[in-house]
């Protein structure tokens, strides 16, 4: 049977021509990355004058240090400029690290002069871990639960006290959160367990230790952590 379809009708190839290619489906680009934000030129002025402060490495900033900057470098800095740089200063994810991590706020010479608030530990260690995992495949919620602990313990805040500081709403969050708090209260049991038989024991660290099949790091942290909740 004669096939009627009307077919389009085929150039001929030239000689020396390559065959013509067949086109495939599309296939889907990457997203374009953003690019970073430009640094303040003010931010530099301020890495080569206070490297402490502002290096790599940045240390929180106490409370009223845009004040302390107008007295010591006035002539130097712009006003405006100063108060546009710190502000992108104290957003950065380098900067929210080291708030994140418990430490101290600094003056101008770089001494630490006042413990950070628990909820600016908190709301950076929730604010860095968004934009770590929105950059990673991996999975970061059981790192973030464990230094959630690390800064509830650190606290020296009840529960209550504690989680009425968390900034976050969302569910998954809240979850996390809560289990967090159930492993360090777990833990503490646990402590307060191991430190009434350790001092009814009469033992030194090592020997105990060695009785009860722990390391002598493991009972040193139980010990530490046992000290640091009697202070609080």
């Amino acid at each position: 049977m004669n096939d009627n379809t009307a077919k389009p009708p085929q150039t001929a190839r030239k000689p020396g021509q390559p065959p013509r290619r067949r086109r495939g489906p599309a296939t889907a680009q990457p997203p374009a990355k953003r690019a970073p934000t430009p640094s303040h030129p003010v931010l530099a002025q301020l890495a080569i004058a206070y490297p402490t402060l502002f290096g790599e490495t940045p240390r929180p900033l106490k409370r009223g240090i845009y004040a302390d900057l107008l007295a010591a470098q006035g002539e130097a800095l712009d006003a405006e400029g100063l108060k546009a740089a710190l502000a992108q200063h104290t957003r950065s994810t380098r900067y929210l690290s080291s708030v994140a991590a418990g430490m101290a706020r600094h003056d101008l010479q770089g001494q630490a002069v006042e413990a950070m608030a628990p909820e600016h530990v908190l709301h950076a260690l929730l604010e860095v871990h968004k934009r770590r995992q929105g950059r990673s495949q991996e999975d970061l919620r059981p790192k973030l639960r464990q230094r959630i602990i690390q800064a509830f313990e650190a606290s020296g805040l009840s529960r209550e006290d504690y989680a009425a500081l968390l900034p976050s709403r969302d569910p998954a969050i809240r979850e996390l959160f809560d289990q967090a708090l159930d492993e360090a209260a777990t833990r503490a049991a646990k402590d307060a367990a191991l430190h009434r038989a350790y001092s009814a024991s009469g033992l030194e660290p090592e020997a105990f230790a060695a009785s009860y099949g722990l390391t002598a790091a493991e009972v040193s942290r139980m010990l530490e952590r046992v000290k640091r909740r009697s202070a609080n």
